[in-house]
């Protein structure tokens, strides 16, 4: 900040929140790397976050079955793909960051949120929830991609537009929780700007990883516009 005439030329701050380490079971890790490149490469800053509880279940990532008696800690699996700089979900505060995105995997579905088993029935983690609704308190965007405009789904409900791409059953789930679904493609975004909220559907189809990092881009591109960047 500075006196009269002076340009506000502070980096936009984004609350990235991840949900694990892996595909099957956390953060898609592409899809994270992406959202972070994407964020730098456009002059933001990042802080990382996750919530500090038990995953659902351990997926051997190899074979693509669950590791029978294994678990482990959200926070902690979420701190690889963070290089260990990350903070509790618990600790979020709207105030600090001027943006707020989740990108997918399949523990977006799994600790997130229980849409990966309760489908539309699903329920959300309880600091997911309160980050999610302060930062809509505040007038502030966020974004999700791949699975993760599922949670955004479940907490606006009515009405929010929203993007998985073009697969059929899970657009049925998205919208019986009261959401509108429109089909994207590659790379595609969808903005809703009531509630300034931007999803994306990344590997939600068929991809490649340069296609994702498009996904991620046109992402935090929308979010800035949002922001008046």
């Amino acid at each position: 900040m500075g006196g009269k005439g002076t340009i506000m030329t502070a980096k936009p701050r984004f609350a990235v929140v991840l949900s694990g380490c892996g595909v099957y079971d956390g953060a898609e890790i592409h899809e994270a790397v992406l959202t972070l490149l994407a964020i730098d490469r456009l002059g933001g800053v990042y802080q990382c976050f996750a919530p500090d509880r038990a995953q659902m279940h351990v997926v051997n990532h190899l074979t693509g079955q669950e590791a029978a008696g294994e678990s482990r800690n959200v926070l902690v699996e979420s701190a690889r793909i963070a290089r260990g700089n990350i903070k509790a979900l618990s600790e979020f505060d709207p105030a600090e960051y001027d943006a707020l995105i989740f990108p997918g995997g399949f523990g977006a579905a799994k600790n997130l949120c229980t849409f990966a088993t309760q489908g539309p029935d699903c329920a959300v983690d309880s600091d997911t929830d309160k980050a999610v609704r302060a930062m809509h308190k505040a007038g502030k965007p966020m974004g999700a991609l791949c699975i993760a405009p599922a949670l955004m789904a479940k907490i606006f409900g009515q009405g929010i537009d929203v993007t998985i791409g073009n697969d059929q059953g899970t657009a049925q789930a998205i919208e019986a929780m009261g959401a509108r679904h429109t089909q994207a493609g590659h790379g595609g975004v969808v903005v809703d700007k009531a509630r300034k909220v931007v999803t994306s559907p990344c590997y939600m189809l068929d991809s490649s990883i340069s296609q994702i990092a498009d996904g991620a881009e046109n992402t935090v591109k929308a979010l800035l516009t949002l922001m008046g960047r």
